[in-house]
């Protein structure tokens, strides 16, 4: 396929955009060279923050659209018809609103609790000390909750019981970093037990008609092994510092939250799940959300707002440059042999969001059902190696980011953290058999 000059500059401004995520920390350290709260350091720290990268990407994009293309071209019947503006139409921009919707929801202190008191019943059953217990629990059981809850879901609520128990305290950068790597890589693979949870499943399931049986008997016992293993590797490598008992909320406010305000909570974030391809049906939900939350004000904590609109605002840059990568990544794609596919298809998760990769994967004609296996297992084992690489990890990196020394996460060592997770889940892909 032959790209068109705005193509071209599309994956020019996307390769610029992902380079930039890698110099996010030194940009940020250089602020410091100015004084605090003049223009350049405001400025600076801006363009350091990784949820904000591909959103200033995007705009210089369209830029680029509009002065080659037109910014808005219409027929005589006044439809647009081309331009930048017609681009921004035909682009999804359900997939970041669903996860701004879904992220303030399941980080309000009802959910939190509520997961944080199931996950201490599990803990309990599990035979070790108060803090490795809760740490086993956490990243087995909330990242495979993803499959009911939704991945963006999942990923929310075990990050911030995460930031609660673990990254507030001193623990080392080794700790943390090792963690939050498993942590991406085990909520990339944990929301596959399911067909409607995880985003790169999503893209194929309803065109190559994979329901739930086929998704638990191809993937979803494939992952939860992958993780359960992970998990427990990653807890012995680190078995000094997750000595002694978990330390007991401050805030223990969360006992007193009534069961019907938690009930509620639920039934709301079920049929946003249910409403995913509905942005203005769950849009609407989530304004008698807000509404909901200022009712019962006494039991909530302030809505994540800020932090939410940040990761939407890093997905829809990330949806906007990436329709743009379908003239080289499709012909890939449909060139690679099946293990070829599986393999490559994880590195280039790593570059690229891999609901792209997959959804662009259903636009090939003649893929055999091998390749369309290798193909959602190499998106979803790969979806650990960066922040870009699944939709959910801006938001448990929004939330840990400044827990790490030097200006947050490197993006360096989140990619060497997550190699040892990712290898584990090749190898249950590869080797387990399909029941």
């Amino acid at each position: 396929m032959s790209p068109t000059s705005i193509q071209v500059i599309g994956t020019v401004i996307f390769s610029i955009a992902v380079i930039h995520t890698f110099l996010a920390n030194p940009i940020v350290a250089y602020s410091h060279k100015f004084k605090e709260g003049s223009m350049a350091n405001r400025l600076l720290h801006f363009l350091g923050e990784v949820e904000a990268i591909f959103g200033i990407w995007s705009i210089i994009f369209i830029v680029f659209y509009a002065a080659i293309e037109g910014f808005m071209i219409v027929d005589e019947a006044n439809r647009i018809i081309g331009g930048a503006i017609h681009y921004i139409d035909s682009v999804n921009y359900t997939e970041p609103a669903f996860v701004f919707v879904i992220m303030c929801m399941a980080g309000t202190k009802p959910i939190l609790g509520f997961a944080e008191k199931l996950i201490k019943f599990i803990a309990n059953l599990i035979p070790a000390n108060g803090k490795m217990s809760f740490y086993i629990s956490a990243m087995i059981f909330g990242p495979l909750l993803g499959s009911f809850i939704t991945e963006p879901a999942a990923m929310t609520v075990t990050a911030l019981l995460l930031l609660k128990f673990y990254y507030s305290e001193e623990m080392s950068q080794k700790f943390k970093y090792a963690t939050i790597g498993t942590l991406f890589v085990n909520v990339s693979v944990g929301g596959t037990l399911t067909h409607f949870a995880a985003p790169p499943v999503l893209m194929v399931a309803a065109k190559w008609g994979w329901g739930m049986s086929h998704m638990m008997t191809n993937f979803g016992y494939k992952a939860a092994t992958g993780v359960i293993v992970v998990t427990l590797v990653t807890s012995f490598l680190f078995r000094n510092e997750l000595q002694g008992d978990l330390a007991e909320s401050e805030d223990s406010s969360q006992d007193s939250v009534p069961f019907w305000i938690i009930a509620i909570h639920i039934v709301f974030i079920a049929l946003v799940v249910v409403t995913a391809h509905h942005p203005k049906f769950f849009l609407g939900l989530f304004l008698f959300f807000i509404g909901m939350t200022h009712i019962t004000h006494e039991h909530q904590d302030q809505l994540k707002l800020k932090e939410s609109l940040l990761v939407g605002f890093f997905l829809a840059g990330l949806v906007t440059l990436g329709g743009m990568q379908g003239w080289w990544l499709q012909d890939l794609i449909a060139k690679l042999p099946d293990l070829a596919l599986f393999y490559g298809t994880t590195v280039l998760t790593g570059v690229t969001d891999n609901a792209a990769l997959t959804y662009l994967g259903t636009l090939v004609e003649g893929l055999t059902e091998s390749a369309k296996y290798y193909l959602v297992a190499g998106a979803v084992a790969g979806g650990g190696l960066t922040v870009i690489a699944n939709a959910p990890n801006p938001a448990g990196y929004g939330i840990l980011n400044a827990q790490f020394d030097k200006g947050g996460i490197n993006p360096l060592y989140l990619l060497i953290s997550s190699l040892f997770p990712t290898a584990i889940m090749l190898v249950c892909y590869q080797f387990l058999p399909s029941l």
